[in-house]
């Protein structure tokens, strides 16, 4: 299979698989803003299939998961859509630009530096969609790091090695 016909697979079933797993958290209430179910194909994509492909499964995959399950909701979908396409973005940044020979470095630097560039861009986006509901420094650090910490560990134990074995698997 050649490379682009590769990555056009591998985004077409992040962004499925993206809208399928957070339906199988939300039978638990809040389980999805506690275990960022979305975010982890995205972030796999990112990693696995190079920027323009990250970025278009972290706009494509809010989107249609709102639209085809209700979840996100309208009122978050626009910072959930900045939050994951900067995710899908700056993991394939810096898994295409950082200069570090070790996989498994190179993959979780990426992976937090995106992680970290994703929660900022969403704060931004929520400072000025909510500044006049009381949006606050800290339900931002609440919302972008307490709350979802069992999801951040997971995506921190989980992606890495889950790219690692895509990369040995299926070849570019």
């Amino acid at each position: 299979m050649n490379s682009i016909t590769r990555k056009l697979v591998s985004c077409a079933l992040c962004i499925a698989l993206g809208v399928l797993l957070p339906m199988a958290f939300h039978v638990i209430p809040n389980a999805g803003s506690i275990f960022l179910p979305m975010h982890i194909p995205v972030l796999v994509c990112g990693l696995f299939c190079g920027c323009p492909y990250g970025l278009a499964c972290g706009i494509l995959t809010p989107f249609i998961s709102s639209v085809t399950t209700g979840m996100p909701p309208a009122m978050i979908l626009p910072q959930m859509m900045v939050e994951l396409a900067v995710y899908g973005l700056v993991t394939g940044l810096c898994a295409s630009y950082i200069p570090v020979k070790n996989e498994m470095t190179k993959l979780y630097m990426s992976l937090i530096i995106a992680m970290l560039a994703g929660r900022i861009m969403n704060g931004l986006v929520n400072t000025c969609i909510l500044s006049t509901q009381g949006y606050t420094l800290s339900v931002f650090m609440s919302a972008s790091f307490i709350t979802c910490l069992p999801g951040i560990v997971i995506q921190l134990i989980v992606i890495p090695v889950l790219v690692r074995i895509l990369n040995k698997r299926i070849p570019a």
